[in-house]
């Protein structure tokens, strides 16, 4: 028998909002396990909203703020206006962020009026640290042997905002010819030396290799455990690419696991003192782990070209983004 189509209200409801979410939903770990870390940094939110206390209208709370931060980012939400929508009607965003079912949502704009009071207290690296330490409890890491490695993270920032630094006002860059790699429409180098983004003053132009065109962006950096690939370190600066990587790690007495580049000019800066140990095969093999984060980061997370200005502020999305992908790694290796 067909069956009405209708659409009728009940005026109670006894269900509540975990209800609706599977006993075995992968967000149900993640959720707990943030959820012990933002306890254990309930001084710090106590200490952000220390000279509010005296009056005024309660704020959001931040626990809040941070969940729906990390939806963002397991979710791919491209901004967060269309957080604030999603929460307003997908039960599963209410039910992680902590909003009942029948709770006012706030304003996109709050998280814009909120990310400096975050970055001034570190929330985000403080909350990087508690995953990490919560994967040391698990025993996720061991401790002894890491890989390290770097990505490019696009700027928010096109080539038409790189003018000279002396006069950036007299730019008349042709509106309808796209830019070459180096030069500008005079047939002038550019350089960061010279030139700088009028968009973002900290951003560079970069060439990852011979062949490709240079961007303007950033860099992050991640060094991960190797037991399973976890990330326990991360920073972002800007795009010099002027490190002497091997140089460095040996004059710390640290033992680099590079792959060779045979043909860089002057020979690879990695020989048979590093090579001939059994201890570098097996470090090839592990490092393809790191090349994880960076995809996961830029295909699920949103790295692969940040949405904001500024070292501090790229910084700080690289870091949640790091927080999203230890929390869902450790997920995978619990089941």
């Amino acid at each position: 028998m067909r069956g009405p189509d209708g659409f009728t209200e009940s005026m109670f409801t006894v269900l509540k909002l975990d209800d609706f979410v599977p006993k075995d939903h992968p967000l149900r770990p993640i959720r707990t396990w943030l959820n012990d870390a933002l306890k254990r940094m309930d001084d710090v939110f106590a200490r952000m909203y220390e000279a509010d206390a005296k009056g005024g209208r309660p704020s959001i709370a931040p626990e809040k703020l941070v969940r729906a931060l990390l939806l963002q980012v397991l979710y791919s939400v491209r901004s967060e206006r269309m957080l604030v929508e999603q929460i307003s009607y997908n039960m599963l965003f209410r039910w992680f962020v902590g909003l009942p079912m029948d709770g006012t949502v706030w304003d996109h704009s709050t998280f814009s009026k909120n990310r400096d009071r975050l970055l001034e207290h570190d929330v985000l690296v403080l909350l990087f640290n508690e995953t990490v330490e919560t994967a040391r409890e698990r025993g996720y890491l061991s401790g002894e042997h890491f890989s390290v490695d770097g990505t490019l993270i696009q700027a928010w920032a096109g080539h038409k905002s790189f003018v000279p630094k002396a006069s950036p006002d007299e730019d008349d860059t042709p509106p309808d010819e796209p830019p070459a790699p180096n030069d500008n429409w005079h047939g002038q180098k550019r350089s960061n030396e010279t030139h700088q983004s009028t968009t973002d003053e900290q951003a560079r132009l970069f060439r990852k290799s011979k062949g490709t065109g240079a961007m303007l962006c950033y860099m992050g950096h991640v060094l991960t455990d190797n037991r399973h690939g976890l990330v326990v370190n991360t920073q972002v600066t800007l795009a010099t690419g002027t490190a002497g990587f091997v140089a460095n790690c040996r004059a710390n007495r640290v033992t680099p696991h590079v792959a060779q580049n045979d043909g860089r000019p002057g020979g690879s800066a990695i020989d048979e003192r590093t090579t001939r140990w059994p201890g570098y095969a097996v470090s090839q093999q592990k490092r393809k782990r790191i090349e994880q984060v960076f995809g996961w980061g830029k295909t699920v997370g949103r790295i692969r070209q940040a949405m904001y200005r500024g070292l501090e502020r790229v910084d700080q999305l690289f870091v949640l983004t790091q927080v999203g992908y230890n929390l869902t790694r450790m997920r995978t290796l619990a089941g």
